[in-house]
């Protein structure tokens, strides 16, 4: 039987996550990046793997095997990863509330638990212990390097799978088999398009009926702390528990939101939720916001970067707090409460999209998926 040939549009995590699975299973594997290399919102994030960010079932599940696969290629690509957990501390009796609600429901099916402030303050002593509550600690979560990681990995790929990419080269049309790149025509059994906030090039009217935007997120990163000091876990504020769809177990939830709208006006208009994570050089990375529309203003807003520093300094002490980077990415987003976007245009050809702000996450577990259900 002959090879059978696959092309893969897009060298951000979720291309890289989908020509894995791909070729894993015998595919001949041919990646199109438009640029250089990747530069978009696959490396502009916090390198978080976050499972307790997901809600129990096929999520939280999917968080775990990305967790894994994530684990595996970081091991055969050299590339350095730390399974941390995280604490999202609460100075505010709701925030308490909704942490031990939390605790109480996902107790028996993950390693989480509501913890005293001295053991908040024992796992990390960036935790600012002053008015603190307690926190929530959880042992799934893991960081790693983005911007090192995205661009490594092609080169793991190429060498363990024969994975061959052609970077610089935009994907201007499909015709299946065909797609055409920078002028010249590829043909391929499997075509598969992994786009991100690019909605304007490929099947720009399959993007404008399926209920996409944009989010645009501004991030900074803390200089490497001093004698290689560490924070441990990733921390979050009492913000991030209205953020993610995982703590909607908590029955207190609506109350917090009520709670920061009334307080915290400008964090709500904002989208501002504030977390850190510390890679392997001692830098920390620390945000974000939320914008979305389908343009944005390319110029940073500075409010929206000292919000995050004000709240972070509520629930965190460092060394050293001197800012290094700012930046911000934008990525694709569902509108209509989707956690993701697997389609078919046309046949042969198939859409992944639409992860949000989980692709570091969720793309190496959704792509096994979609690959083995084609298969």
């Amino acid at each position: 039987m002959p090879e059978k040939k696959a092309i893969v549009i897009g060298a951000g995590i979720v291309g890289l996550a989908v020509s894995k699975s791909l070729a894993e299973r015998g595919y001949k594997v041919t990646v199109f990046e438009r640029n250089e290399k990747a530069v978009s919102a696959s490396i502009r994030n916090f390198g978080m793997v976050w499972p307790i960010g997901q809600p129990n079932g096929y999520l939280y599940d999917r968080a775990l095997r990305s967790k894994s696969i994530w684990k595996q290629v970081c091991d055969g690509a050299g590339l350095w990863y730390n399974e941390v957990g995280s604490l999202h501390l609460a100075h505010h009796p709701l925030e308490w509330q909704v942490i031990n609600e939390f605790a109480e429901a996902y107790r028996p099916t993950r390693s989480v638990a509501a913890i005293s402030p001295a053991e908040a303050v024992k796992k990390s002593g960036a935790v600012n212990s002053n008015g603190l509550l307690g926190a929530l600690w959880s042992a799934d979560e893991m960081i790693v390097e983005a911007r090192v990681a995205i661009e490594k990995i092609p080169a793991y790929l190429t060498e363990k799978y024969g994975v061959v990419f052609h970077f610089g080269k935009a994907v201007t049309a499909i015709r299946h088999p065909a797609v055409t790149a920078a002028g010249a025509v590829y043909n391929a059994d499997e075509i598969y398009v992994c786009n991100g906030a690019d909605f304007e090039t490929l099947y720009p009217e399959i993007f404008a009926a399926n209920f996409f935007t944009k989010c645009k997120l501004q991030m900074m990163r803390i200089t490497a702390q001093p004698n290689g000091w560490r924070i441990g876990p990733s921390l979050c504020g009492g913000l991030s528990l209205i953020h993610y769809k995982g703590f909607e177990a908590a029955v207190s939830l609506p109350q917090l939101k009520d709670h920061f709208k009334k307080t915290l006006p400008d964090y709500i208009k904002w989208g501002i939720h504030v977390m850190v994570s510390q890679n392997a050089e001692g830098e920390l990375t620390i945000g974000d916001s939320h914008e979305y529309a389908q343009v944005f203003d390319p110029f940073d807003k500075q409010f929206i970067n000292q919000l995050i520093v004000d709240y972070l300094k509520k629930f965190a002490v460092f060394k050293d707090w001197t800012i290094a980077q700012s930046w911000h990415g934008i990525y694709p987003k569902k509108t209509d409460g989707q956690t993701d976007f697997v389609h078919s245009p046309e046949q042969g050809v198939t859409i992944v999209n639409g992860l949000g702000g989980a692709g570091m996450t969720l793309s190496f577990g959704l792509a096994e998926e979609v690959v083995e259900k084609a298969k």
